[in-house]
């Protein structure tokens, strides 16, 4: 019997040894697990410290992209001059993009076209003429700019920055040297005008303006401007006082009578086939010319300018004698029968 009551004894104290164990381990288990989270939670928050950490880097390093100049230098073709310098930036290429594209049109037109300090790139062509001795006298050749492939040019390198050449287009007289010397040879339209040789201001502006578009050379599709060939009618460039037509009104201004050689210069060229680019009508009657067949100028206003759709090139000639003026359009023997006709 004590046998058996030491074997129950022991078997007990096992058990109870056995659930302690039990008891331990799942407190460890417990502890484990709690550490484990721990862990995780801990490397969660570096993982999200880092990660703030590297969004404010990256912010940081926007920013001071965005505040970095970029630069463009607009740069002259024939010189390699730098003629403009912008920052992209500042004009509005990332904040404004619609705002920085009307400013590179802006800047482009001013370019082309001057502003009231500075002169554009765009240039009238000069025409050759041919002095008293029958040599050429060069003219300068027609320059324009082109406003629009420069801005393209340019918004493709606003993002970066870079160099950018104004795409200058230059054109020559459209005839050759050699026929220069055949250019009077036959008058293929003429019109001439009267005037009062005895009024000495208006004969005397009608004699240097005549003089001034005598024997000019025009190639073929070259451009004609009254302005351009003649230039300034003031008393600089000796020119007088004569009466003249200004806002309805008759006044005494420098240059007075220039628009007859203006108006007779029109119906000259008018027989043939020009095509006219700028043309303007007094604002009063003038007794030179019937009604509706004046051309009337004004340095730095109003101009007469064509274009020689002739097909051939020709040469101008202005004769002023005692009261008349006559205006004839000469050309080539060769190029006659090729000159065209209005239809």
């Amino acid at each position: 019997m004590a046998k058996q009551n030491w074997v129950i004894s022991l078997l007990l104290a096992v058990c109870l040894i056995g659930t302690g164990c039990a008891e331990q381990t799942a407190k460890e288990k417990e502890a484990k697990a709690a550490e484990q989270q721990q862990k995780i939670e801990k490397e969660k928050k570096l993982q999200e410290k880092k990660k703030l950490e590297e969004e404010k880097k990256r912010e940081e390093a926007r920013k001071r992209e965005e505040a970095r100049p970029v630069y463009v230098n607009i740069i002259d073709p024939n010189t390699k001059d730098i003629v403009k310098t912008f920052n992209t930036k500042d004009l509005g290429y990332i904040t404004n993009p619609g705002n920085y594209k009307a400013e590179i049109t802006k800047l482009t037109r001013e370019l082309a076209r001057g502003t009231q300090s500075t002169p554009g790139y765009d240039k009238r062509m000069i025409l050759d003429k041919l002095d008293e001795n029958g040599q050429v006298i060069k003219g300068t050749p027609q320059t324009i700019l082109d406003e629009e492939e420069l801005a393209e040019k340019i918004l493709l390198v606003s993002e970066k920055g870079g160099d950018v050449e104004l795409p200058l287009f230059v054109t020559a007289s459209g005839y050759q040297l050699e026929d220069a010397a055949h250019l009077d040879e036959v008058v293929v339209a003429s019109y001439t005008t009267y005037f009062n040789s005895g009024v000495v201001g208006r004969t005397k502006n009608i004699e240097l303006s005549a003089q001034a578009i005598n024997n000019v050379i025009l190639g073929t599709k070259d451009y004609f401007s009254f302005n351009t060939t003649v230039g300034p009618s003031d008393a600089e460039h000796g020119y007088q006082k004569a009466a003249e037509i200004n806002y309805g009104k008759l006044v005494e201004g420098y240059g007075g009578g220039i628009c007859q050689t203006s108006s007779t210069l029109y119906n000259a060229i008018d027989q043939l086939a020009v095509t006219y680019v700028e043309k303007h009508h007094h604002s009063l009657k003038v007794g030179y010319v019937p009604k509706g067949r004046d051309a009337t100028v004004s340095y730095g206003g109003k101009d007469f300018r064509f274009q020689n759709t002739f097909g051939v090139p020709i040469m101008l000639k202005a004769i002023v004698s005692k009261g008349s003026l006559t205006v004839e359009v000469r050309t080539a023997k060769a190029y006659q029968s090729l000159v065209k006709k209005p239809i």
